[in-house]
C-alpha cells in the first residue's frame, strides 16, 4: 500500500469517526429521576423507522426526533403514562416495545406462535409423506436380474 493511499485511508476514518460523534446527544436533567425517567422511556418505545430497535439504540431521525419529544415532555413533567399516551395516540401500539394484549394486537402477540405451529405441521407432514415411500414389487425375472447384478458388484468388490 503506498503512504498516501493510508493517509487518505486515516483522514476518511477520522471525519466518519468525529461524525459519530457528533451525533451524541447530550441532555441535561434537573435531577436523576428525570434522567431515569428518560432512560426507561427511551429503552421501552420502538423505533418505527427501525422497527427492532428502541429509541435508545436507533439513530435514525424519526428516533432523534422521539427521543426530543421525550425529553421536552420529561422537562414539562408529564409522567410515564402521559407520554406513552401522547407516543400511542400518535404512533399507534406499535411504538410499544410490549403492546398490551388486544383485538388489534392480537397477531402481534400470536401471530409467531401461528407461524410456528404451522411450520411445524408441514414439516411433520412432509416427513411423513416421505416415508409413506410403497416398495417396488418385481416380478421373478426382474428380481434374477437384480440379484445377477448384485452378484457381479460384489464378485468386483473382492477382487
Amino acid at each position: 500500500m503506498k503512504p498516501y493511499t493510508f493517509l487518505l485511508f486515516v483522514v476518511f476514518s477520522f471525519i466518519q469517526s468525529s461524525a459519530v460523534i457528533a451525533d451524541i446527544e447530550a441532555n441535561e436533567f434537573a435531577s436523576a429521576e428525570q434522567e431515569q425517567q428518560y432512560n426507561k422511556l427511551v429503552n421501552e418505545l420502538r423505533c418505527l423507522v427501525c422497527q427492532n430497535q428502541n429509541l435508545s439504540g436507533s439513530n435514525s431521525e424519526l428516533a432523534q426526533d422521539l427521543r426530543k419529544e421525550v425529553y421536552s415532555m420529561i422537562q414539562t413533567g408529564d409522567t410515564d403514562a402521559e407520554i406513552i399516551e401522547f407516543m400511542v395516540a400518535r404512533y399507534g401500539d406499535f411504538v410499544l416495545y410490549n403492546p398490551p394484549f388486544k383485538a388489534i394486537t392480537f397477531l402481534l402477540w400470536v401471530g409467531p406462535f401461528a407461524v410456528l405451529i404451522l411450520a411445524v405441521l408441514l414439516i411433520v407432514i412432509f416427513i411423513r409423506k416421505n416415508n409413506n415411500i410403497s416398495s417396488i414389487e418385481l416380478d421373478s425375472s426382474e428380481a434374477d436380474k437384480v440379484a445377477d447384478l448384485l452378484s457381479r458388484d460384489s464378485s468386483k468388490g473382492n477382487h
